[in-house]
């Protein structure tokens, strides 16, 4: 096992923000007992936030994964990028709440949660998640809205994801072909942008100096982390390194083993 690094734990963590896959599982395989883990972080008076950048599953999807590897989850506790992609569209001014989506059922359901009406003719946000069907009319739909001045969000900008046969194109590439073909820059919502962390802070009511990040790749989850001022936890369980981490700059404050050692040690 790798040894458990302990930098800095400056103050009493009150929230937790966790990332899912490479922390929690990898695809089918629980790296923790997720009923023993949360026990202890709820024991310690630690609220918490599962948080994660796939906007293609719902909640209830999730809900379902997490019951299966032995542990039932309230909704209230898991943020994806769809759902906090949804809810910043709920904040603008889109009088129609029509919008054109690029993306899949975890997209499609948390815009229909918010009341937004699926339609190109009126729409008045280009919405782009992951599509593993998404085809030139796709590209050209989103182009020909934006050059008329719709705005266009990101669900998140991960350019890739594992798969049995290696790295696939994430949401990030297809943001990329639209904002090349449109002319313009996505705004972003998911890690590591802030504004998934600020809406997850705003539901576990704590504030960034007593809430720690827990992810397994740096440059979403920590930069993201570290960009809304929280305290950042690496563990080793998922795609970074200990050498990566000790090396990342601004320091992060915890790197562990895996999510249980992280927990042991709070």
């Amino acid at each position: 096992m790798i040894p458990t690094y302990n930098y800095r734990m400056t103050l009493s963590i009150k929230g937790m923000i966790i990332d899912m896959d490479g922390v929690l599982w990898r695809d089918t395989e629980t790296l923790v007992d997720m009923g023993k883990v949360f026990e202890q972080i709820e024991a310690k008076g630690i609220n918490y936030m599962l948080a994660t950048n796939n906007a293609t599953k719902t909640i209830a999807q999730y809900i379902e994964k997490i019951a299966g590897f032995g542990f039932n989850i309230s909704p209230s506790k898991i943020i994806t990028s769809a759902i906090a992609t949804a809810e910043y569209l709920s904040t603008l001014e889109i009088k129609s709440r029509k919008v054109y989506p690029i993306g899949e059922k975890g997209l499609f359901s948390a815009l229909e949660d918010k009341g937004f009406i699926f339609d190109i003719q009126g729409a008045e946000a280009v919405v782009v998640g992951l599509d593993r069907e998404f085809n030139y009319r796709r590209l050209l739909n989103a182009t020909l809205l934006i050059r008329r001045g719709v705005r266009l969000v990101g669900t998140n900008p991960d350019l890739t994801y594992p798969i049995p046969e290696g790295l696939a194109p994430g949401a990030g590439s297809l943001i990329r072909a639209i904002e090349a073909a449109g002319g313009v820059q996505a705004e972003i919502i998911g890690k590591p942008g802030v504004r998934m962390f600020e809406q997850a802070l705003d539901r576990l009511q704590t504030i960034p100096e007593n809430t720690l990040v827990v992810g397994d790749r740096l440059e979403t989850d920590i930069q993201g982390g570290q960009a809304a001022g929280c305290k950042t936890a690496v563990v080793l369980s998922g795609v970074a390194t200990a050498a990566e981490a000790e090396a990342w700059q601004p320091d992060v404050d915890l790197i562990a083993d895996d999510f249980q050692a992280l927990v042991d040690r709070l």
